[in-house]
């Protein structure tokens, strides 16, 4: 802490010397006593000095809008925004965000610590406040074709940085409960340096709760019922409720939630696309969302702040009260959650101010990510024994969980796509190395009529993934995607209709974010052409299904992977 800083806070604090800044004539929310404050808030730099009657050299007059603490994302990929942390950051502040914790997992598996490196130098041009939880399953399983391996010896210098609070979402069940030998380095060395541990406990259950709190687990965002979520909360942990692009979580678990037990619940993202983050917004949808559905506002607003805080060890963010960072949202309707202002560290964010791009120069390793076999039809054939049963992916839309269904196929030596009852293919293919590794399946859900899509967004070890209603247009988006170095493309009739490129690890764009938002729209209009109806997003869902730690079914570039049982399994039964 900087002394001379610290002396001016205390002269303002007691009115010795005027403040920095002022804040007047606005209404206090208290998240400690859940009740309104009338007075001034005093900043000196950055921190709230006093609430009370004070003098600054610089005031606001808030003109009777409500002042709340800034809004926190306890769990974020910002990676999924599909831009840099300093575009992010310009994406989220406008809603009302001030601070997030992210994982940088993804863009971790395709380039390893380079990634993370260049994820934490980008955040430093962010005028959001970024904090880090340490990638723990890198591959997400041990026999995922990721582009890197991460051990404990390479995360634990990175415990040194104040940027870091800890090792995020263990995944890797198995891993955990068998003491394998690497997974408990990591989690040791987490403790060893004072730091928490977020879970990722989708579908588990009581008996590996027990088996996470014993090894220091303190989080779960993956609870989808009232029943996990307490079940979380009476071990001890802190549960997440989750509003992604996918999951959507926040009304089925919000039953969960009382005065007594609120402390322990509060909101995340996860994985959220640019062009929601845009229209919807972040965290500030959720708390609207909480409060439509019967909670009370101040717990809404404690749940977007002070909780989360709390968890996390961030002693001076989440409260509007002396000490803490005057990290604060000028709010004009409370239930709407209607924001006038976000300001942090005691400065007004000005998105025309901010609107200059802070240079994206990563290194040819981050560029040049994207290697693909030559492929052709033949690669994408399923063979299957006529008359017997083949084992479908049937997607659960806005849902990260898949479920099982079994369909009687056409009388053909290989599979068909079938449109009238949305049987589609899908292909996982490994993109690090050239190799020719395929994972082909089968998938209910999408509701295509024709063409493709395609896209190297692929949780978490990001091979490229698609889905279509025939060879030639899975080829045609394979292709393309090889073509831009990695990105989100649509394709009918033999051709690529649009596409989104992410020549950053093929996950990020070096693009300013209204330049990628627009591309976006243009994309998702186009899946009008090939049919798409749906009330979901169709490429953040295709990206899930290749994520082996969430059940039920899912796919790997070695096939169909049955996750309760966790192990591989053919088409046909």
């Amino acid at each position: 802490m900087d002394k001379e800083m610290f002396i001016h806070r205390l002269g303002a604090a007691a009115h010795r010397q005027k403040a920095d800044t002022v804040i007047k004539h606005g209404k206090i929310m208290d998240v400690f006593n859940q009740e309104w404050l009338e007075t001034d808030i005093a900043i000196a730099n950055g921190v709230i000095a006093g609430l009370g009657d004070y003098e600054g050299e610089n005031i606001i007059d808030a003109q009777g809008q409500m002042i709340v603490p800034g809004f926190i994302d306890g769990h974020v990929h910002i990676e999924s925004s599909m831009v840099p942390p300093s575009e992010f950051a310009k994406a989220v502040i406008p809603h009302g965000v001030t601070t997030v914790i992210t994982d940088p997992h993804e863009i971790a598996n395709v380039s390893g610590v380079k990634g993370l490196i260049f994820m934490m130098e980008q955040a430093r041009h962010a005028k959001l406040n970024i904090h880090f939880m340490l990638p723990s399953c890198v591959p997400a399983a041990a026999f995922e074709k990721s582009g890197a391996v991460l051990r404990a010896e390479e995360l634990n210098p990175f415990y040194t940085r104040e940027d870091v609070l800890g090792l995020a979402e263990v995944m890797d069940y198995v891993a955990v409960e068998a003491g394998e030998a690497d997974m408990t380095q990591k989690l040791m060395d987490a403790h060893a340096a004072g730091k928490r541990i977020d879970g990722h406990l989708a579908g588990l259950s009581a008996k590996f709760v027990n088996v996470y709190r014993a090894a220091g687990v303190l989080t779960d965002h993956e609870v989808t019922t009232p029943d996990e979520a307490l079940e979380r909360v009476r071990r001890g942990m802190y549960v997440m409720l989750r509003e992604g692009s996918v999951a959507k979580n926040v009304r089925q678990v919000l039953p969960a939630v009382n005065e007594k037990n609120v402390r322990r619940f509060f909101f995340c993202t996860d994985d959220k696309h640019l062009d929601e983050l845009i229209d919807e917004g972040s965290i500030n949808h959720q708390v609207k969302l909480a409060i439509q559905s019967g909670l009370d506002p101040f717990l809404a607003y404690q749940m977007g702040s002070l909780n989360a805080a709390e968890c996390y060890g961030l002693t001076t963010k989440g409260a509007v009260a002396p000490g803490y960072d005057a990290d604060l949202l000028f709010v004009s309707d409370l239930r709407d959650v209607q924001i006038a202002q976000t300001m942090i560290n005691g400065v007004i964010y000005s998105e025309t101010r901010e609107a200059d791009t802070t240079g994206c120069n990563p290194e040819a390793g981050l560029l040049q990510s994207v290697h693909l076999p030559e492929l052709d039809a033949d690669d994408l054939q399923i063979p299957i024994v006529q008359d017997k049963d083949v084992r479908v992916i049937e997607i659960i839309p806005n849902q990260l969980e898949t479920r099982l269904f079994l369909s009687k196929p056409k009388d053909e030596p290989f599979f068909q796509t079938d449109t009238e009852s949305d049987l589609l293919k899908i292909a996982v293919i490994e993109r690090y190395r050239g190799i020719k590794e395929i994972g082909l399946g089968i998938v209910k859900g999408f509701g295509f009529k024709e063409g493709a899509i395609a896209t190297t967004i692929s949780h978490d070890s990001h091979n490229l993934i698609a889905v279509g209603t025939n060879d030639q247009d899975l080829l045609a988006a394979i292709e393309r995607l090889g073509e831009i170095g990695g990105g989100l493309t649509v394709a009918k009739e033999g051709e690529a209709l649009q596409s989104v490129p992410l020549p950053i690890a093929g996950l990020l764009s070096d693009k300013p974010l209204h330049e990628v938002n627009d591309s976006l729209i243009s994309l998702h209009h186009t899946l009008k052409q090939i049919g798409f109806s749906g009330d979901f997003n169709p490429f953040l869902t295709l990206s899930f299904l290749a994520l082996p730690v969430i059940p039920d079914m899912k796919m790997t570039t070695e096939g169909l992977f049955d996750v309760k049982a966790f192990k591989h399994i053919p088409i046909q039964p």
